[in-house]
Order: C-alpha cells, then sequence, then structure tokens
C-alpha cells in the first residue's frame, strides 16, 4: 500500500473512532458536574418533586431502585468497606463518569442528598444526612452499626439532571445475628417517654399499579393533629423491597398537620417490603417501621383505601 494511502486510511479511522467515542459518551451520561439534561428526557427519576411517574396516580410504575452503585454515569464510591461496630464515620464520594467528585446538587426534600442505612435483614433502619467537603467531594456522617452486612442508599439529584438512586454494602465484622422479619402488620407502636405512639397504615399494596398509603397518628388513643414540618412534609416513607434490597420512591403528598398523612408510591413486584416511616412531634423525629406483603392480581386501578431516633 503506498503511503498517501495508508495516510488516508489512518485518518479515516482516527475519525470513525472519534464519531463512535462522542456517540458512547452522549448514551453514557455526564461527564463532569454538568451533564446534559437532553441525554436524559424521557428516562425515570424524581428531579425536584421526587418523580412524574406518581404525579398522575395511573401513571407507568417504575421498578425499585438502588440495586446497584452505579447508575446513569454517577457511581457511589465507599471510603471503606469494612467498618467498625458501634458509633462509626460513613464516609463516600459520588463519581461522575469522568471520575470526579460531583460538588453540584439540586436540594429535594430540604437537602442535598439523603443516606439510609439498613442492615440486609432490614434492621436498624437510619435515615440520615451526611455533610460535603467541597474541598474533596467527600460526603461523611456518623452511623450506629451492629455486626453484619448494610446496606447503604443514596437519594440525590445532580445539578441539571433528575434524580438517581445508588447503592451499595459495607460489611461490619462481629457476632451476627440476624433477626426474622416481622410478619404483615399495619399497626406500629413507637414508645417515647411522653406516650405511645400508635401508626396504622391503610392502602392498596397489590402489585402493578400506583397508590396512595395514609398513616394515621395517634399519641395515647388521641388523634395527633399538630404533626411538625419535617424535611419539608409531615411525614417521610421509605420502602424496601426484602432480598434485593430494592428502594421504592415514596412522595408525601401535601395535607394538614395530622392525624392523616398520604403518600404516593407503587410495589413493583409481587414480595414482602419493610415500610419505615419518619414523623416529627414535640421537636422529636419518630420512626413507625411496618412489613408489608404485595401479592395478587395487580390492581387495575387506585384505591385509596418502630424506634425513636434522632437527625
Amino acid at each position: 500500500m503506498s503511503t498517501p494511502v495508508r495516510v488516508s486510511a489512518f485518518v479515516a479511522a482516527l475519525v470513525a473512532a472519534f464519531a463512535v467515542a462522542w456517540v458512547a459518551g452522549r448514551v453514557v451520561g455526564p461527564v463532569g458536574a454538568e451533564p446534559a439534561q437532553a441525554a436524559h428526557e424521557g428516562m425515570t427519576g424524581h428531579g425536584d418533586e421526587h418523580g412524574d411517574e406518581h404525579a398522575d396516580h395511573g401513571a407507568t410504575v417504575a421498578d425499585a431502585t438502588g440495586l446497584t452503585a452505579q447508575a446513569d454515569g454517577y457511581t457511589l464510591a465507599l471510603d471503606d468497606r469494612t467498618l467498625p461496630a458501634g458509633r462509626t464515620r460513613l464516609a463516600f464520594r459520588v463519581l461522575t463518569s469522568s471520575g470526579r467528585p460531583l460538588l453540584d446538587y439540586t436540594r429535594t426534600h430540604e437537602k442535598d442528598l439523603h443516606l439510609v442505612v439498613v442492615r440486609r435483614d432490614l434492621t436498624g433502619f437510619q435515615h440520615v444526612h451526611p455533610t460535603l467537603d467541597r474541598a474533596t467531594g467527600e460526603w461523611s456522617v456518623d452511623v450506629r452499626l451492629t455486626p453484619g452486612v448494610w446496606r447503604v442508599v443514596a437519594d440525590l439529584t445532580p445539578a441539571g439532571w433528575d434524580g438517581i438512586v445508588l447503592a451499595d454494602d459495607v460489611s461490619v465484622a462481629g457476632d451476627y445475628r440476624p433477626e426474622a422479619l416481622p410478619a404483615d402488620t399495619r399497626t406500629a407502636r413507637v414508645r417515647t417517654p411522653e406516650g405511645t405512639y400508635e401508626v396504622r397504615l391503610d392502602g392498596d399494596t397489590a402489585p402493578g399499579a400506583s397508590t396512595v398509603l395514609t398513616a394515621a397518628v395517634e399519641l395515647d388513643g388521641r388523634p395527633v393533629t399538630d404533626l411538625e414540618p419535617y424535611l419539608g412534609a409531615f411525614g417521610h416513607l421509605v420502602a424496601i423491597r426484602a432480598g434485593d434490597l430494592g428502594y421504592l420512591h415514596v412522595h408525601p403528598e401535601d395535607g394538614p398537620a395530622g392525624p392523616e398523612i398520604d403518600f404516593a408510591t407503587a410495589f413493583p413486584t409481587a414480595g414482602t417490603y419493610r415500610l419505615f416511616l419518619d414523623f416529627q412531634h414535640r421537636g422529636r423525629v419518630r420512626t413507625a417501621a411496618f412489613t408489608v406483603e404485595a401479592g395478587g392480581a395487580p390492581a387495575g386501578s387506585d384505591d385509596h383505601g418502630g424506634s425513636d431516633h434522632e437527625h
């Protein structure tokens, strides 16, 4: 082959490689902290309002999220995969597809990032809010861990992007004693020095359709009508699927300060789910936990039918 021909062939190959790389970059997602919104159009997420898939309760049901440490070109990078038992520091970064720490977020429910930590037997639930060191891109927070494998779930919205959920595991050495999941129950009690809260959960839990769950809160048998705003709402509900620990988007709806709190969500598959309700009353955040069995035929239409910790 003559020299001019070889040069022409090399240039053509270079142009083709550049074109493939450009297309791949568009598909993979963000580079740096300012991803192109257009490349993400049509994908499910929650953005500023935690998702349009539940704005109309007849909309398409999204599957559980938080099944991997990578999504939409972002990665949850834990500083350590093994941590000591007891009160310990959990640190991580959210990396863009370029490998740089993400620094710019869109605030949802008054925070840039919501972190859920729960052991794989669905005990020890903690909903916390780490602090970001903008110089290093590292998030950190103190959590309380017992021996076993823990799921770390980061719920966030990169600036100019849709909401994403990233999750990974950390291991804690020691004498691991797994706890059996409680049976299906729609009533949870939270005992405090001020009295006993009873929370009743109502709503359709059949898989396959969006629904509204209603939590009714009482204190010593009296309806609570003076719930206090917490993270911009009168309650926050986290739902996690037993087994793969899939994380469901649950969105608080506007309403009065009790006794009832409505949440839009969906159970995408049949199975067992553990639900954790955070609500604030008399200056303290309380957590009520429920086990829900989602089974039977998919719902054809909408049917609107525990512990105490600090954050």
